[in-house]
C-alpha cells in the first residue's frame, strides 16, 4: 500500500466485510451475517469479502448473491486450491498472499466492517483502522458487535486511551454498532479525523 492519501467518496458503493470463516457456536452470528447482506443489497451496496464458501463468509456471500447483489471474492491460491473458494455468483479474485488479499479488498472497498472472527478478522480490521489513522485512505471502519462479542477487545482499546498509545479521536474511527442498518448510516455519515499521528508523535518527543 502506497503513502498516497486517498480521499473518500461520499457513496457507499463496496464495502469490505471481515469475519470467520466459522459459523460461531450461537446461530446469532450467522444471523448478522444474514441481516448485513440483506442491508447491503437493499442499499445497492457491493460486498467484498475473503473469498471463501465456508463460514460465515460463505453466508453472507450466499445471501448476497440468492438476493441479486454484487459479490468480490479475494482469496488466495493456497485457500482456493483447498476447494474453500466461493464460486457461485461472485467475482472472484485469486491473490498469492494473504497481504495481498488485503491491499485488494481495501482498494475495491469505499469502508469496512467486521463481523464476529478470529485472528484473521481482528488483523483485517485493525490494518484497515491503522490505515485510516496514517492518512493511507480516508474509508470508515464499523463493528457489527453481535452478542457484545467484540466487548474485551473495545475495552482493550479504551485502556490504549487511557494509557497514552492511542489518541481519543484514533479510537473514534471505530463505529460500533450492533444493526447493520444503524451502522451503515453512521459509515455514510462518517469523516475522517483531523489530527495528525506523525505530529502527534513528534509532540509526545518535545515533551
Amino acid at each position: 500500500m502506497g503513502a498516497a492519501r486517498v480521499p473518500r467518496e461520499a457513496k457507499l458503493k463496496r464495502l469490505g466485510v471481515f469475519c470467520g470463516s466459522s459459523s460461531g457456536a450461537r446461530p446469532d452470528y450467522a444471523d448478522a451475517a444474514i441481516a448485513l447482506a440483506e442491508e447491503l443489497v437493499t442499499r445497492d451496496i457491493g460486498l467484498v469479502y475473503g473469498g471463501g464458501r465456508v463460514g460465515l463468509m460463505g453466508r453472507i456471500a450466499e445471501t448476497v448473491v440468492a438476493r441479486g447483489g454484487e459479490v468480490i471474492g479475494v482469496i488466495p491460491t493456497f485457500l482456493a486450491d483447498q476447494e474453500l473458494a466461493f464460486e457461485s455468483g461472485a467475482e472472484l479474485h485469486a491473490v498469492e498472499s494473504m497481504s495481498e488479499r488485503k491491499a485488494v479488498i481495501a482498494d475495491l472497498s469505499d469502508g469496512f466492517i467486521a463481523l464476529a472472527g478470529g485472528y484473521g478478522t481482528i488483523d483485517e480490521l485493525v490494518e484497515m483502522l491503522t490505515w485510516t489513522q496514517l492518512h493511507l485512505h480516508e474509508k470508515p471502519c464499523g463493528l457489527l458487535n453481535t452478542l457484545d462479542y467484540y466487548e474485551d477487545l473495545l475495552a482493550f482499546f479504551d485502556r490504549s486511551v487511557a494509557d497514552g498509545f492511542l489518541q481519543p479521536e484514533h479510537r473514534s474511527m471505530l463505529l460500533v454498532e450492533k444493526k447493520p442498518a444503524a451502522l451503515v448510516d453512521r459509515m455514510q455519515a462518517w469523516s475522517p479525523p483531523s489530527i495528525d499521528k506523525a505530529r502527534w508523535i513528534r509532540g509526545l518527543e518535545d515533551d
